[in-house]
């Protein structure tokens, strides 16, 4: 296990998917979103479903606050 963490590779490939999966996932909560909230959770590739989520889905259901 420490060998993973020792390669700078891997260690910004978990920092770049863990950032795109916060931000995906607090959007889907803000909006109500539930379905997209369990599916962000659960199925996470690199960060490529939660990057089309915040571009593409959460600004056609973001409530005016």
């Amino acid at each position: 296990m420490e060998e993973l963490f020792s390669n700078p590779f891997f260690v910004i490939a978990f920092l770049w998917s863990l950032i795109w999966k916060e931000v995906a996932l607090w959007k889907a909560a803000r909006n109500s979103q539930k379905g997209w909230f369990v599916a962000l959770f659960v199925i996470n590739t690199l960060g490529i479903l939660p990057i089309i989520y915040i571009f593409l889905v959460s600004k056609k259901f973001e409530k005016n606050i």
